[in-house]
């Protein structure tokens, strides 16, 4: 999935309902409600806002950031 930069993204949230052009998009009916799955993948790890904030406040990799936290965390506890 390609990323659009971040001021795409706010004039995209910024556009009212009736401008955006759904037509091409299929209904969720029924059928699909009934058969769909919820797939959670196997990294997945839940932050919250706050914390996440603040990390993306520090360095522009926090991911790297995060990781290094969590893997100091993880040695000093073995």
């Amino acid at each position: 999935m390609m990323k659009l930069p971040k001021i795409r993204l706010s004039e995209i949230g910024s556009l009212p309902e009736d401008a955006i052009d759904t037509s091409e998009i299929p209904e969720l009916d029924d059928n699909f409600w009934e058969n769909a799955q919820r797939i959670v993948p196997e990294n997945y790890l839940q932050i919250e806002h706050e914390i996440l904030e603040w990390f993306k406040g520090q360095e522009q990799d926090y991911h790297e950031r995060i990781n290094t936290v969590l893997r100091a965390y993880m040695d000093a506890h073995r």
